[in-house]
């Protein structure tokens, strides 16, 4: 019911999709984000696990949301939990020769599961990973394969033909093989693959791109973020990020649920970074509601969608300064600055051109025949400039 409230100040801004929260029911219910996941096909109209809502509301004001949502052009972002479930109840497992929380018998009626259908079973004794002592879904097990995406009725079809999803979030990504997402996305489709997978290494996270066939949040770029704003060394982003190697699998961010490092005195300078550089930016709902300066938010939006196109050029850095270039149309220059005001000459790409500072912290200035300008920047600050 709250985010419906936002759509319209949403579109008007530019925004133009949203990754909601895990939709389905967890086990702990009333309080759970989702990532116990219980009853996929509860979206809070079952009384189970102690609620009949969701965390996030009933199955009446979700669908209400989605369809309203669509309506005013919004893409829909699914989180997608698939490599561990819990609530359970207790059964035998003679794979591990223990009791084990693995009969799921949800309300729904939809996606019985049994330690069959669980690691260790008859053909997979684990995969890549466990999370938090859950119970591991196989993927390899045709109960699973089935329900999650190659059902007309099961999970991913379920969520893109009938509640109207276009992508998906893909949670714990390291947790499985990136053959499922690969599949699902042959299976399935969608706008949007997105991978949660949690690592600083690029070469790791464009390498599970490549083999998933899909695109990950760029945890690597966060990280350098991080150590660039918070440490006081703007040389650290330097060719950071999977948008230094694979921009269009990269969509970049500030923070989110799980992780939210960056100072919120350099939180705005990160924004200004990820909406100026390569990459498909996401803003975080707190940061946006709540946080930070939404009118400054809305400029760098605009400037996004507007200016930042094409490859992207380093022009300078040092410990205090980062000057980039889009060389796309029209382009930009971003200068930020976490010391004090200054003025660098730079080479643009525009010959004998005025151009504006779209942050209206400083005045126009003129290109030389040859393209160079001096820009400036305030003290802790940034600029972006175009014609």
């Amino acid at each position: 019911d709250n985010l419906n409230t936002k759509l319209d100040a949403w579109k008007t801004a530019g925004i133009t999709s949203l990754w909601l929260p895990v939709i389905s029911k967890g086990q702990s219910g009333p309080y759970s984000m989702g990532y116990d996941p219980y009853d996929y096909f509860d979206f809070g109209e079952y009384n189970q696990m102690g609620t009949v809502e969701t965390r996030f509301g009933s199955k009446t004001e979700l669908t209400s949301l989605l369809n309203n949502a669509k309506a005013e052009g919004f893409k829909l972002i699914a989180d997608i939990v698939i490599n561990h479930n819990s609530g359970g109840d207790l059964e035998y497992s003679p794979y591990s020769a223990k009791d084990y929380y693995t009969k799921f018998t949800p309300k729904s009626g939809k996606f019985n599961r049994s330690y069959e259908d669980f690691h260790p079973n008859a053909i997979d004794a684990n995969d890549e990973g466990y999370f938090g002592g859950y119970p591991d879904l196989c993927h390899n097990v045709n109960n699973v394969k089935d329900w999650l995406w190659k059902r007309a009725d099961g999970v991913g079809k379920y969520y893109k033909n009938t509640l109207g999803f276009d992508g998906w979030r893909f949670d714990y990504v390291k947790g499985f093989s990136p053959a499922v997402v690969k599949e699902w996305n042959a299976e399935v489709g969608g706008t949007f693959s997105i991978g949660e997978f949690y690592d600083g290494n690029i070469t790791l996270v464009n390498n599970w791109c490549i083999a998933a066939n899909s695109g990950a949040f760029d945890f690597p770029l966060m990280f350098s973020m991080e150590a660039a704003f918070n440490g006081n060394n703007l040389t650290k982003l330097e060719n950071a990020g999977l948008i230094s190697v694979n921009p269009s699998k990269a969509y970049t961010f500030v923070a989110n649920h799980d992780v939210d490092k960056i100072y919120v005195a350099n939180k705005m300078m990160a924004y200004a970074y990820i909406f100026t550089a390569e990459g498909t930016p996401f803003i975080f709902y707190k940061d946006y509601e709540s946080l930070l300066d939404k009118a400054k938010l809305n400029t760098l939006i605009n400037i996004h969608k507007t200016l930042a196109a094409g490859t992207t050029t380093r022009l300078f850095s040092n410990a205090s300064e980062y000057i980039l270039r889009r060389n796309g149309t029209p382009g930009l220059i971003a200068y930020f600055n976490i010391g004090a005001a200054t003025e660098r000459k730079v080479q643009t790409v525009w010959a004998n051109k005025i151009l504006k500072d779209y942050t209206g912290q400083n005045g126009d200035v003129t290109t030389d025949a040859s393209g160079f300008a001096s820009i400036s920047c305030k003290a802790n600050s940034y600029s972006i400039y175009s014609p």
